[in-house]
């Protein structure tokens, strides 16, 4: 099976700098899958779950906020967040979970004024957060 390249990349660091058969990513406009030899394009894409495979192995990383490019056989990934799954702390994404869900029913019950917007992204994140670090426990550090 033909691969591609996949580079992720944060303002900190490079996440992922490997080939791969697969990969699948949390757009703006929706999930998109590109494989080997994609026509080029570039997207938004927003917090979420991205995935890729190698083989039979499939990994996950949360990601939030950036956009990717396709182009000769490459698919670079520019996100403002990206954390692969053994490197999320569960039990901060918990509590950063239960935080933003008391937010929104404040906000709900007219208790506190709060940036709505806000609460709900900082759901999102923790939400994808405990997702990937479900789903993609098997992975391990290389």
């Amino acid at each position: 099976m033909a691969r591609i390249w996949l580079e992720v990349i944060t303002p900190e660091r490079m996440v992922v700098s490997e080939e791969v058969d697969i990969v699948i990513a949390p757009g703006v406009e929706g999930e998109f899958g590109v494989l080997a030899h994609h026509a080029p394009m570039v997207a938004a894409i927003k917090t979420g779950p991205l995935r890729y495979k190698v083989g039979d192995k499939e990994e996950w990383l949360a990601v939030s906020g950036g956009f990717c490019e396709v182009s000769q056989n490459k698919i670079t990934f520019l996100a403002e967040v990206a954390e692969r799954a053994y490197e999320i702390d569960v039990e901060r994404a918990l509590r950063a979970k239960e935080r933003a869900e008391k937010r929104i029913q404040e906000y709900h019950a007219k208790i506190a004024e709060i940036d709505y917007a806000r609460a709900r992204a900082a759901l999102q994140r923790a939400m994808t957060r405990l997702l990937v670090a479900e789903r993609g426990k098997s992975g391990l550090p290389r």
